[in-house]
């Protein structure tokens, strides 16, 4: 069925810039990374978020692949961020970047962050891609890091998307909702839950956006012209969340 429309990317008369925010844990491109990339160009994002980005054997030359294949360029990220990964449209300024490598735990996966602040016109946000860890304690911990590192920007508003790796009720997914606004909940649009393709049922990825921005439109894209379900089922085992976010000019 059809989506209701979601804002195109522009810019308003008082200078304020409507931005398309796109989060997708990826899978380390293991699975139709040509299904992957339609679905990134038909969401037409300003801001990919990415999770599980290629982190070993030549993993820029698999980034610059999907982002040229995607119609948009690296950013920031990837393997130095332990696999969180940005992309960008050429609309975007590029101020500064910097990936975060978070403490490891003995024995757990090792998680980090992706961070930026750019442009749209008169328009300044940070944006940064997580992936919290699957064990509870250390998430909520690394909630907290999310929450702090995007304090540290030091920029008026800014944008935190990822896998969260627990539904909305939990101890990690309420941290953040706490500080920052839940731009599904804010502003429903598209379909809700995100794992896993063949089944959603659950919704464990999410965009948070600061107070401030306004939310247009949150959720999974299935539906939006151009994203076919088939592509969805084939890119990876996580459903992308897309959102139309307007921020102020400064």
């Amino acid at each position: 069925m059809p989506l209701p429309p979601l804002p195109n990317p522009h810019t308003e008369p008082d200078g304020s810039a409507v931005i398309r925010v796109l989060s997708y844990n990826i899978r380390s491109m293991r699975d139709d990374e040509d299904a992957l990339a339609r679905v990134i160009r038909a969401c037409a994002p300003d801001l990919v978020c990415v999770q599980e980005a290629p982190r070993f054997f030549r993993w820029r030359k698999h980034a610059a692949r999907l982002a040229a294949k995607s119609e948009l360029v690296v950013l920031s990220g990837g393997a130095t961020a332990a696999g969180p990964l940005l992309l960008c449209s050429m609309r975007a300024t590029v101020e500064r970047t910097q990936d975060v490598l978070l403490p490891l735990t003995p024995g757990l996966h090792r998680r980090g962050l992706a961070t930026a602040v750019v442009r749209f016109g008169a328009a300044r946000l940070g944006v940064l891609s997580c992936h919290l860890s699957l064990r509870a304690d250390e998430r909520y911990e690394q909630a907290g890091m999310v929450l702090r590192r995007l304090a540290a920007l030091d920029v008026p508003y800014a944008v935190a998307a990822g896998d969260v790796n627990e539904r909305p009720g939990g101890r990690s997914f309420r941290r953040l909702g706490a500080e920052l606004q839940d731009c599904w909940a804010v502003a429903p649009w598209g379909g809700e839950h995100t794992s896993t393709p063949a089944d959603p049922h659950q919704r464990i990825d999410a965009i948070f956006a600061t107070k401030g921005v306004e939310v247009l439109g949150c959720g999974v894209p299935a539906g939006l012209d151009g994203v076919a379900d088939d592509d969805l089922r084939a890119a990876t085992d996580h459903l992308p969340v897309l959102a139309a976010l307007r921020v102020p000019a400064v």
